[in-house]
């Protein structure tokens, strides 16, 4: 790879580090929660938008505190886990 292009990693939205930039790549829902697709969408979880997860609850680390574009949101991490990311260092 030449020095010129980024190296890219993927993965899914509830492993993303704290404050690390990230691109979203695709939305999967679990094949028995089909709707979560739409609800997730209708709230801006769509490819190529931005987002960044800024709070794990405590205890166990569920919901998750994550701002998408410019709005910020409490998804529960089974709903985080569907979205797959991609970062950029």
């Amino acid at each position: 790879m030449s020095e010129s292009v980024a190296s890219v990693d993927r993965i899914t939205l509830d492993r993303l580090a704290l404050r690390q930039p990230a691109t979203i790549v695709v939305v999967r829902p679990p094949s028995d929660a089909p709707e979560w697709l739409s609800r997730l969408e209708e709230i801006g979880f769509i490819a190529g938008e931005p987002v960044m997860l800024l709070a794990r609850g405590a205890p166990g680390g569920d919901p998750l505190v994550v701002r998408v574009g410019d709005s910020t949101f409490a998804l529960r991490r089974a709903e985080a886990e569907c979205v797959a990311v991609e970062l950029i260092r």
